[in-house]
């Protein structure tokens, strides 16, 4: 019974024996002398790496510092990482890879350095012995004819990935120095600030932005200007994408210490400028101006997605340059756009900027090159988001100038200048092209674009005629070239009381428009909207005859547009009164401004104008007209302000075209039936016909509905006659 008892006894022990743990430290020890003993004792160098056992043994060592990591708490570093770290075995395997022996070793090494911080949880690259040879192995990555690309891509992925969760260490992997954020002199800030500057081309920014041009592979260098023809390689897109993905992680650290130190002590802003204007240089010179109006609007990322057949044409150019356009998010887009808009004269000519470059093309004296480079300004405006950029944009485009406008002044901002001037080039193409740039302006989010073109010189409103007593005299217009015109005007069979009671547009009776008083300094409602609709005399009018044409159409358009220009503006502080005028201010001193003076002048011409080019002028100021500030509302949109000798309003310009009208008409048989025809033509319910005075014709009909859509404006933006408020102008309406 005691041997069966005794046997029983031995038996559960060798039952519960285990096996002895192993020496974490010991193993990853002998993994890395098996791979230093390779080089002792092997002699053959061309043996590649993977015919070797330092893959394998590189990821052991691998898995037991991951293992032993979670083994360990928060605060604590295992042995084999310290082992790790004060042998500099990064350091040596760093040395290993660019020596590429045994060949391919510098693969491994990227694997084992991109593994190592994705899978090492606790924070390593604030440690000496960590971004040290971290900066040396970047240093290697993208140098000419690597076969590594995606593996040095991934890599620095994952160190901008490191870098967005711990943005301290920015200052590590940059070789910045935290307190001054200083570098090695080598090369100086594109701002031309002597206190800051750049480290050598090596650095991880330049890796970056090297990799990043990855997409045209190597059979595009070989032309002095590279082709977008079969030289696209899908792998190499993957890596120009992840390199670009990499600056957006940078790009976007939320801290502002990481954004200073990114714009003002790396060359990122410069890079980008250099690689923009090397992307410009590269568009074709015979773009089609129509091909970029209709271009969408993309994510920064499309142009590495499309497929091989819609890569091999010209027109992927167009994507790449605005794929780098959009690709200038984060808090240094202030000190990027400074680099990229900063002002420069023509003279200037050593000066490598993006705004140079622009100026260059805005001002050539090929009308292509205007075209070309005018749709393409236009094109990146309405692709633009940053707040930072557009303000950018704006002050390098108009200027800062806020004091009202002198007629003779050409000089103060000459760019500026020359873009109001291509509003009435004499190419319809261009002026249509500059009108679509000056709308997109129009409906970014930035103030100062309103007031640069027209508010400066409306602030004081030196337009409107005061009496002897200093009250504003609001009775009827006047137009700027004749005194007496008004009288004219009045007794005008075209503008009697009987036109007016008898248009079919009219939304009241006569009586309800005289029921109550005129609001003091303001026009009712239905009196303003009824002289839009009531201008355009009957004969010429072509409404009626079409069905689904009435002034009703606009309205909904209108009140949705007007929405939308209230939020945009709402945090602009307006002011909601008209500002009084200033009787100190001589009157003779009122000029429009270049801007708005262009397009009366082309308003002017409406009935002599291209359709198309028609078509932008009454879109641009449709647009000035929807914005909620009270002295262009009453500029643009009042009819019966008295306007001092010599100036002009909307209302008084149209006037004079509908005059010019009643002339033409008479001279015209079958008047009517032409315009309907031509209408019918226009709306694609009529085929195209030999009819004469075509450009006519279509100018009679923009403007009917342009008068009809300033109507429907003044009806969204001022009370209607049943409100309880009528006599509140629209900006005191909660």
């Amino acid at each position: 019974m005691d041997m069966f008892s005794k046997l029983t006894n031995l038996f559960q022990q060798a039952l519960e024996t285990r096996e002895p743990s192993v020496n974490l430290l010991d193993s990853f020890v002998e993994h890395w002398k098996g791979i230093t003993n390779y080089y002792i004792e092997t002699t053959d160098e061309t043996r590649p790496v993977k015919q070797t056992d330092i893959p394998w043994r590189l990821k052991q060592m691998l898995d037991i510092l991951v293992y032993e990591e979670g083994q360990q708490g928060p605060e604590e570093t295992g042995p084999c990482m310290e082992y790790l770290l004060q042998h500099k075995l990064l350091e040596t395997l760093c040395t290993l890879g660019k020596a590429q022996y045994p060949p391919g070793m510098n693969h491994q090494v990227l694997v084992f350095f991109s593994k190592i911080l994705v899978q090492i949880q606790k924070p390593m690259l604030h440690i000496i012995n960590v971004y040290r040879p971290v900066q040396k192995l970047v240093r290697l990555c993208g140098l000419l004819g690597s076969q590594t690309e995606k593996e040095e891509v991934h890599f620095l992925f994952v160190i901008c990935t490191r870098v967005k969760q711990d943005p301290y260490v920015l200052n590590y992997i940059l070789e910045v120095s935290a307190p001054s954020f200083a570098c090695t002199p080598t090369q100086h800030s594109p701002t031309g600030s002597s206190s800051v500057i750049f480290p050598a081309n090596t650095g991880l920014i330049h890796v970056l932005v090297h990799l990043s041009k990855s997409q045209v592979s190597s059979a595009a260098t070989t032309h002095s200007k590279p082709t977008y023809l079969s030289v696209f390689n899908p792998n190499k897109c993957r890596v120009a994408r992840k390199a670009c993905e990499s600056l957006l992680l940078l790009a976007s650290l939320p801290e502002e210490e990481a954004a200073e130190c990114l714009a003002e002590s790396t060359p990122l802003c410069q890079l980008l400028v250099e690689r923009l204007c090397e992307l410009y240089s590269q568009l074709p010179a015979m773009l089609d101006p129509t091909e970029i109006h209709s271009f969408p609007q993309i994510n920064w990322s499309d142009p590495f997605t499309q497929d091989e057949e819609s890569q091999s044409f010209p027109g992927m150019a167009l994507y790449i340059f605005s794929q780098w356009d959009m690709l200038c998010p984060g808090y240094w887009m202030d000190h990027l756009t400074k680099c990229l808009l900063v002002p420069c004269s023509l003279a200037n000519l050593q000066s490598e900027t993006y705004g140079l470059i622009l100026i260059i093309g805005l001002c050539s004296r090929s009308e292509m090159g205007v075209l070309v480079n005018t749709a393409l300004l236009c094109c990146m405006v309405r692709n633009v988001q940053s707040p930072a950029l557009v303000e950018e944009l704006v002050l390098f485009l108009l200027g800062r100038d806020t004091q009202s406008e002198l007629c003779l002044d050409t000089e103060t901002h000459v760019l500026r200048y020359h873009l109001i001037e291509h509003c009435d080039h004499i190419s319809d193409e261009i002026s249509i092209t500059t009108l679509r740039l000056f709308e997109e302006l129009l409906k970014k989010p930035y103030r100062d674009t309103l007031f640069n073109l027209a508010l400066r010189n409306l602030e004081n409103r030196c337009y409107v005629t005061h009496t002897p007593g200093g009250v504003e005299d609001n009775r009827h217009f006047t137009d700027p070239d004749h005194d007496g015109e008004n009288d004219e005007l009045e007794e005008d069979p075209f503008f009697t009381e009987d036109e007016f009671n008898s248009s079919e547009e009219q939304l009241l009776s006569r009586s309800q428009l005289t029921r109550e008083p005129r609001c003091s300094g303001q026009t009712q409602a239905v009196e303003i909207v009824n002289s839009f609709l009531c201008l355009v005399p009957q004969e010429a009018k072509t409404s009626q005859h079409v069905q689904g044409a009435g002034y009703d159409t606009y309205v909904h358009d209108a009140n949705k547009q007007f929405k939308e220009c209230t939020a945009l503006t709402q945090a602009w502080d307006w002011s909601e009164v008209l500002k009084p005028t200033e009787s100190a201010i001589s009157s003779s001193d009122f000029f429009e401004g270049h801007f708005l003076k262009i397009l009366f002048d082309r308003i002017g011409r409406i009935l002599e104008q291209p359709y198309e080019l028609n078509l932008q002028v009454t879109s641009v100021l449709s647009r000035l007209a929807l914005f909620p500030h009270p002295q262009l509302h009453e500029y643009l949109l009042d009819p019966y302000i008295s306007l001092v000798p010599g100036a002009r309003s909307l209302f008084s310009v149209l006037i004079r075209v509908i005059g010019e009208l009643m002339q033409r008409i008479q001279l015209i048989p079958n008047f009517t039936e032409k315009l309907v025809h031509v209408r019918r033509q226009l709306m694609g319910l009529d085929g195209e016909t030999g009819v004469d005075h075509v450009t006519l014709l279509q100018g009679v009909i923009v403007l009917e509905e342009f008068c009809k859509e300033l109507a429907a404006i003044a009806f969204v933006k001022l009370p209607s006659i049943d409100d309880s408020s009528n006599c509140a102008p629209f900006f005191l309406q909660n």
